[in-house]
C-alpha cells in the first residue's frame, strides 16, 4: 500500500526539458533506466571505494557499492510504502559524482579547486546527470525528474550556503528548493549508503586482513550477532561464522531503520511528501542506542581501515597523481581528448578552464588516471605500485 507521503509518479514536477511520458514506464522509472545507461554510472566499476592493501576480485568498487546501496533502498522503501522507482534511481546515483581514487580523490581535487569554487561529489553528479552526459539529440544530461535530482542533490539534508558551484548553477534554472529536507525516498536512499558501507567495509577489511575476526566480535551489536551464529552453529567454519554474523549485522540495520521509522510517521503523521520536505529533520534515521553503536565501529575503522598504514600510504600516492594532473591540464588544455577542446575553446577565464579540466579529471576511473599520470609525468606512480603498497 502506498503511503499518503510517498512520492506520486502521477503528480511529478516535470522536467527541465519537457518530453512525451512513456506509455509503459512511469516518470521515476524511466530516470532509473537512464542513470543505469549512463556513461558516469558505467565508470564506477573502476572507481575506488575504499583503499585497501591489494585490489581484487571480491572487494566492493563505487558500482558494486551503488547496487548494494539500491538494494537496502528497494527493501526500505517498500517496507515503508514509499516509491521504489524513485528511491532505486537515487540510490543508483548517489556516487555518479566521486572522482578517482574515492574520498582521498576528492579531498585533492576540493583542495585544487578551491580558488574555483571547490569540488563536491553530489553537486558533480547533479552536474554529471544535467551537463555531462551528452548523448540525446535534445537536450544535454539526463533530463531527469525534478524528484530525482532533488534526491541527488539533498538526500543528506538541506545544502548549506554556499552551495558548491556546480549545483548552484543549475538551481539557478531549475530551483530544486536547496533549504528544505528531500522526500523520503531521498532520505531512504541517504540510509542505505550508510547502511551498506558500515556493513561491506567490515567485510573487506577481514578479507584484506586489516583486522581479524575476533576484534570485530568484541564490537558493539557485531558482538552479539556472533554469538548468536556460535549458539546454533557450534563449530561453523571461519569463514562461514564470520559472514553469517555480518548478515545479522546487516538485518539489525535495516530492521532498525524500518522500525523507527515507522513509529516517527506514525507519530508525525505527514499527509503529504511536501508535509516530509518540511518537516524540519530528517524522517529516516537510526535509533539513538543503534547510532551510538555505530558511532564505535566507524572509530575502529577510521583507525583500523581507513587510516592503516597501507592505505595512508596509498593516499599520499593518489594524491600526487590529481596533484599533478590538474596543473598539467590547465598549463597545457590540449592534451584533453578531442572531443573536450570546443568547451576549452569557449572558455574565457581561468575559472571556466579550471571547471572543465576538473570535471575531466572526476569522470576518469582510477586505472586511467594512473595510465594518464604514467604517460603524462613519466611514470612515477604505477599501477603496479600503488597495488603492491609500494
Amino acid at each position: 500500500m502506498t503511503a499518503v507521503y510517498a512520492c506520486d509518479p502521477g503528480s511529478a514536477r516535470g522536467r527541465l526539458h519537457p518530453e512525451q511520458e512513456s506509455r509503459f514506464r512511469s516518470p521515476f522509472q524511466r530516470d532509473r533506466d537512464r542513470i543505469i545507461h549512463a556513461s558516469a554510472f558505467r565508470r564506477l566499476k573502476h572507481k575506488t571505494q575504499v583503499f585497501i592493501e591489494h585490489e581484487g576480485d571480491y572487494f566492493r568498487t563505487r558500482l558494486t557499492h551503488s547496487i548494494e546501496v539500491a538494494q537496502v533502498a528497494r527493501t526500505v522503501a517498500a517496507a515503508l510504502g514509499l516509491n521504489v522507482e524513485l528511491t532505486e534511481a537515487v540510490a543508483l546515483a548517489h556516487d555518479l559524482g566521486h572522482p578517482p581514487f574515492g574520498h582521498t580523490g576528492e579531498e585533492a581535487l576540493n583542495a585544487l579547486m578551491r580558488p574555483y569554487g571547490g569540488f563536491d561529489h553530489n553537486a558533480q553528479a547533479i552536474r554529471i546527470v544535467t551537463s555531462l552526459e551528452r548523448h540525446y539529440a535534445d537536450f544535454d544530461g539526463l533530463n531527469l525528474t525534478w524528484e530525482t535530482l532533488e534526491g541527488i542533490a539533498k538526500h543528506n539534508g538541506p545544502v548549506p550556503e554556499p552551495i558548491p558551484y556546480a549545483l548552484a548553477d543549475y538551481n539557478a534554472r531549475h530551483d530544486l528548493e536547496l533549504h528544505t529536507h528531500a522526500s523520503a525516498e531521498a532520505q531512504v536512499a541517504a540510509l542505505s549508503d550508510d547502511i551498506a558501507y558500515n556493513h561491506h567495509d567490515l567485510h573487506d577489511g577481514l578479507r584484506a586482513e586489516l583486522f581479524s575476526t575476533d576484534e570485530l566480535a568484541d564490537l558493539p551489536v557485531l558482538k552479539g550477532c556472533f554469538a548468536e551464529v556460535d549458539r546454533i552453529y557450534p563449530g561453523l567454519n571461519y569463514y562461514r561464522r564470520r559472514h553469517e554474523a555480518l548478515r545479522r549485522f546487516f538485518g539489525i540495520l535495516v530492521e532498525d531503520v524500518i522500525d523507527l521509522a515507522q513509529e516517527r510517521f506514525a507519530r508525525a503523521a505527514p499527509e503529504s511528501v511536501d508535509d516530509v520536505r518540511h518537516a524540519g529533520h530528517m524522517m529516516i534515521r537510526f535509533s539513538d542506542g543503534l547510532w551510538a553503536d555505530l558511532k564505535v565501529i566507524r572509530e575502529f575503522l577510521f583507525y583500523r581501515m581507513y587510516r592503516a598504514p597501507v592505505v595512508v600510504t596509498m593516499r599520499e600516492q593518489v594524491t600526487e597523481i590529481v596533484e599533478d594532473l590538474f596543473p598539467l591540464f590547465m598549463e597545457r588544455p590540449e592534451e584533453l581528448p578531442k572531443q573536450w577542446r570546443k568547451d576549452v575553446a569557449d572558455a574565457t577565464s581561468d575559472l571556466a578552464l579550471a571547471r572543465i579540466v576538473a570535471d575531466y579529471i572526476a569522470g576518469m576511473t582510477d586505472r586511467f588516471a594512473i595510465q594518464e599520470h604514467t604517460r603524462l609525468c613519466g611514470g612515477r606512480i604505477t599501477a603496479k605500485g600503488i597495488l603492491d603498497g609500494g
